[in-house]
């Protein structure tokens, strides 16, 4: 008996080593997988950065806050950020000659009140070099009753950034359009005269004002006026 017990405990220890054994070789095999997994997950994120498509700066689970930043979201916006080792530049997929002012130009103008990357960097280069392309001028035109109220609530912006954006992109809208922003200069210079009692923006305001009365000519001093009061024209 002394004999028997003694086998048997011998059994049983090895039908107990077997399955640890296995245990052992299936944890040893199991980080092959989890441990490239992580390694593959990686691998087409640089290409979305690159992609307007995939991009979404604020997370899976949030939402668009603006037109520009739904239709950018979208890959509606036909132009990337291009990460650079001095600035960040716009690469278009198509000539933005060949892009359709309607409603492109809206839409970056809406993306002028954005406070996040890279919608604020788009937005504000993409209207830029939009206006920048021959035959912006026509284009443009038909779209300033449209321009104007975003632009409004652009200059109306608490964000100091954002209302910075707002006067540049004025100022290259009126270098575009000339005399014809005066039918709609009047209900921008409330807030424009408003930020011209803060210090620390008296000086653009002021040049984006003498910007504007070179671009609309004298017709644009009286219209100032009509709001600013204080205003000194450029003209001799």
């Amino acid at each position: 008996f002394p004999m028997l017990g003694s086998n048997v405990l011998r059994m049983s220890s090895r039908i107990e080593i077997k399955p640890k054994t296995a245990a052992q070789k299936s944890k040893t095999s199991s980080p092959s997988p989890c441990s490239s997994e992580p390694a593959i997950k990686p691998q087409p994120k640089p290409s979305d950065k690159l992609n307007p498509k995939t991009i979404n700066p604020f997370g899976a689970s949030s939402q668009p806050t603006s037109a520009f930043a739904a239709t950018y979201a979208k890959g509606g916006i036909p132009c990337r950020l291009m990460h650079g080792s001095v600035k960040h530049k716009l690469q278009w997929e198509c000539l933005p000659e060949t892009v359709p002012f309607d409603p492109l130009l809206v839409t970056l103008a809406e993306g002028l009140r954005e406070t996040k990357h890279p919608y604020t960097f788009v937005s504000k280069e993409g209207f830029r070099e939009l206006l920048l392309v021959e035959g912006a001028t026509e284009k443009a035109i038909p779209l300033l009753p449209r321009l104007i109220p975003v632009l409004k609530a652009t200059l109306a912006h608490a964000d100091d950034e954002v209302f910075g954006r707002g006067l540049d992109a004025l100022v290259q809208l009126s270098a575009v359009v000339g005399p014809s922003l005066n039918d709609h200069l009047k209900h921008l210079l409330t807030n424009l005269s408003r930020r011209l009692m803060d210090k620390k923006f008296r000086e653009k305001v002021t040049v984006t004002l003498q910007k504007l009365e070179q671009h609309g000519g004298k017709a644009t001093v009286a219209i100032i006026k009509s709001k600013i009061p204080t205003y000194c024209s450029i003209s001799p």
